[in-house]
């Protein structure tokens, strides 16, 4: 029970980083095989896949160090204006973080615009445990 615990923990962390990986199929075996307590589950997928978010949203944060470098992908013009759409548009976007291909950028995206921590932790919580949720009273 443990190791899968832990397993399901690992998987829901790397798919919510840059990684293509999916945790669903780990959390609906562990499911099926009715051995752990589906809240269980639930929390250890949603604990997981929020760490890889907020590992993103660091990243994100550490990035702008180098905004400054002629390899990094914006230029001071083009940053400025991403940072004002996002501000204005991006922030509640962050409750489809869960939502695959865009998810994992949007997060890094916050860090980048340094989304303040604790409302993309709640934002972040919210989609990612309500999917999680979803999926497993659709099992």
């Amino acid at each position: 029970m443990i190791w899968g615990l832990v397993g399901l923990f690992f998987s829901a962390l790397l798919a919510a980083t840059i990684l293509p990986l999916s945790s669903e199929a780990v959390l609906a075996g562990l499911f099926l095989a009715g051995d752990i307590d589906p809240l269980l589950l639930w929390g250890v997928a949603t604990a997981g896949n929020v760490g890889g978010s907020l590992v993103n949203w660091y990243l994100g944060r550490m990035a702008l160090r180098y905004s400054d470098r002629s390899w990094f992908p914006l230029k001071a013009d083009q940053l400025e204006k991403s940072k004002q759409n996002y501000l204005r548009w991006g922030r509640w976007s962050l409750l489809l973080a869960w939502v695959p291909v865009i998810g994992d950028p949007l997060t890094l995206v916050a860090g980048l615009f340094r989304t303040p921590l604790p409302f993309f932790t709640l934002l972040v919580l919210v989609g990612k445990g309500g999917r999680y949720a979803l999926l497993l009273w659709l099992l």
